[in-house]
């Protein structure tokens, strides 16, 4: 009869306890909110930002007053930096390439190749918005010049001559770049 009552009681008190025990999980906690932030400070550029993508409209004097000389020099007013003279020409360090106007995310490291041309090169961009181009005959020559797709600076030039799978060269000026390592 001790065994009866026993098995009948666990019968019985298991199953409670497992409706129990599954009732607690039932709790919604609220949702988390994630604020995603600037991985690159630049306090006097109010345009600049890694995670907006909205499309900037800034008339060149008000990025004079934002952007050091040099940096305006190159992005907006296509200007060239020597080749071999950049910080990112012959770098191979894991991370991301920004656009250093406005912080738009431009390149992965996994995309860039050693070209041996003296600029940082990539032979794709990192989605079909962040780089845009127009047509260039400047110099004497016919070539494609690659814009941010968020604030339209120059970046540098597209050829039709780097790795597969793209058979692309984005060849890019290093001032134009900012690079986050992975590591951070």
């Amino acid at each position: 009869m001790k065994s009866k009552n026993l098995i009948f009681s666990l019968c019985f008190l298991i199953p409670l306890f497992i409706l129990q025990a599954c009732g607690q999980n039932t709790k919604k906690e609220p949702a988390k909110t994630v604020t995603m932030e600037n991985k690159i400070s630049k306090p006097g550029n109010p345009y600049y930002s890694n995670t907006d993508t909205t499309k900037l409209n800034v008339s060149n004097a008000e990025w004079k007053k934002v952007l050091p000389e040099d940096v305006y020099a190159v992005m907006r007013e296509a200007d060239t930096e020597r080749p071999f003279t950049g910080k990112y020409w012959n770098t191979d360090e894991k991370g991301t390439y920004y656009c250093a106007s406005c912080g738009n995310l431009l390149f992965r490291s996994t995309a860039k190749f050693s070209s041996s041309c003296g600029w940082p090169s990539f032979f794709e961009q990192d989605n079909k918005k962040s780089v845009v181009y127009k047509n260039d005959n400047s110099l004497g020559m016919e070539r494609i010049e690659a814009l941010c797709g968020r604030c339209g600076g120059h970046l540098g030039h597209l050829f039709d001559d780097g790795p597969e799978p793209t058979g692309k060269r984005y060849c890019m000026n290093s001032i134009a770049l900012d690079f986050i390592p992975d590591n951070k």
